[in-house]
């Protein structure tokens, strides 16, 4: 015979009730894996973990990208307005030059982390390196406006972005080795987001020696990898697509 609700035990008393709140606490703490203990989660359990990723990402590049604008500045009071503005081109090359460097990156970004299938504390720890380098370029961008003429600024900007180069190489090898990236995505990762990054790193990287012999030919090397850059980067993804078939 079943007990009405609200009945007594044959004692007396009335049971308690299923402690819910335990429950569900229980079984939350059994999801939860912390990311700081070095173990990836998939990023649709801890999509909010994720976003939280991307859109700090996302802050800092926006952030960058604005702060370049503060490197264009015109005194009050000049008497030749025309003149002045003229005379910015430096700063307005530098700018123009950073401005499609970040918006190339950020893309990249982008693609790299809608790749990821589940990510982790290094993976975390990778991602901050790059960001750190990557807002020295509002930087790094004055500099060579302010100084282009002169070896030290040019050399500076090349090594900024050589190092937000081998930065992102980093999170892109150690994602591939911790299998991070969804299957569907790693062959096409593979062919892409390498060859481009890798394009980008060897034509900054060049362009320091040549540097030491010409700026302009150094400035000229880096606007070059946007004109032809695609083109470079399609050869060297079928390059790669044809060593892997045979």
């Amino acid at each position: 015979m079943t007990h009405r609700a609200g009945a007594r035990s044959p004692t007396g008393r009335v049971p308690a009730p299923p402690a819910v709140s335990e429950i569900v606490a229980q079984e939350q703490r059994g999801r939860f894996d912390a990311v700081g203990g070095g173990q990836a989660r998939r990023r649709d359990e801890a999509e909010v973990e994720f976003n939280r990723i991307v859109a700090f990402s996302d802050g800092v590049f926006a952030i960058a990208i604005t702060l370049l604008v503060l490197g264009l500045t015109i005194p009050e009071g000049v008497p030749d307005l025309t003149r002045t503005l003229l005379n910015q081109e430096g700063d307005l090359l530098a700018y123009g030059i950073s401005f499609a460097v970040i918006g190339r990156l950020w893309v990249a970004h982008h693609r790299f982390f809608a790749a990821l299938e589940r990510f982790d504390g290094s993976l975390m720890g990778l991602n901050l390196i790059y960001l750190a380098f990557l807002v020295l370029i509002p930087f790094t961008s004055q500099v060579l406006g302010d100084y282009g003429d002169q070896r030290a600024a040019v050399i500076l900007y090349a090594l900024n972005m050589v190092c937000v180069s081998l930065a992102f190489q980093a999170q892109i090898v150690y994602a591939y080795r911790s299998d991070l990236v969804w299957p569907e995505a790693r062959q096409f990762e593979r062919r892409m987001a390498g060859p481009a990054n890798f394009l980008v790193a060897a034509v900054f990287l060049v362009s320091i020696p040549i540097a030491f012999v010409s700026t302009t030919a150094a400035t000229v090397m880096w606007i070059g990898v946007f004109a032809v850059g695609r083109r470079l980067e399609d050869r060297v993804a079928w390059l790669r697509r044809g060593s892997a078939v045979g």
